[in-house]
């Protein structure tokens, strides 16, 4: 079983509304790739499953000289036909133990997770069913108003109890990069600290630097699977 390596350090999550459009989309991966981007994810759930799919492998494209990862929110079954490298799902959609089968051993897949009950629960289908668990909302953000708002301490708890890779979630900026890297996070998932900037070159760059100050290097997450 080889998973491809990933780093949730700067963990894009994309916004059709907040980008401008399709097009901005693929612009501001873009150029977030090329200035500091880690890992992407493609969230849309207005698309239909034929844009979705359209969209998905423009980016595919756009990140392939980069290497970076790109996974799909939610819509596990649109994987293949993109070419991602894997999905991330939350507590509300497909489960998880079901998202693994549809995409088989080889491909990642992430989990978001909002207390220790969450990560028991995960755990009761092996170590091995996922790759890192998205933890949040750190803020209360527009986006997913329905995540809420955990805050730092209730984050480290999930960190502590966790066999995976942890990013925080939701509201997540530059300046909160010292206190996530504080509690264990592995990285910082984020989608209007670039989606939408003026300058998503400046934003992202922005956001890698402080994460690099914060844990002195950058962290790289291969798979134990």
């Amino acid at each position: 079983m080889s998973r491809p390596e990933f780093d949730l350090s700067v963990y894009l999550v994309t916004d059709t509304a907040q980008c401008g459009g399709v097009d901005a989309v693929i612009r501001t991966v873009r150029e977030a790739a090329r200035t500091g981007v880690t890992l992407v994810q493609l969230r849309d759930h207005e698309l239909s499953d034929d844009d979705f799919v359209t969209l998905g492998r423009r980016l595919v494209e756009v990140l392939r000289e980069s290497g970076i990862p790109l996974l799909v929110d939610d819509r596990v079954e649109l994987v293949d036909a993109i070419g991602a490298q894997g999905a991330h799902v939350g507590q509300g959609d497909l489960a998880v133990g079901q998202a693994r089968r549809i995409l088989g051993p080889d491909a990642l897949l992430g989990l978001s997770a909002q207390s220790p009950e969450h990560v028991a629960v995960a755990q009761i289908l092996g170590d091995d069913v996922v790759d890192y668990l998205g933890v949040g909302a750190l803020h209360a953000t527009a986006t997913k108003p329905e995540a809420g708002n955990l805050g730092l301490d209730r984050i480290a708890r999930v960190v502590d109890v966790s066999p995976w890779p942890v990013c925080a979630i939701g509201g997540v900026k530059a300046s909160d990069a010292a206190d996530l890297a504080a509690v264990g996070c592995s990285g910082m998932s984020v989608v209007s600290a670039i989606c939408g900037q003026p300058d998503v070159g400046a934003a992202t760059r922005q956001l890698r630097e402080a994460w690099a100050a914060a844990t002195s290097g950058t962290q790289l997450i291969a798979s134990s699977s």
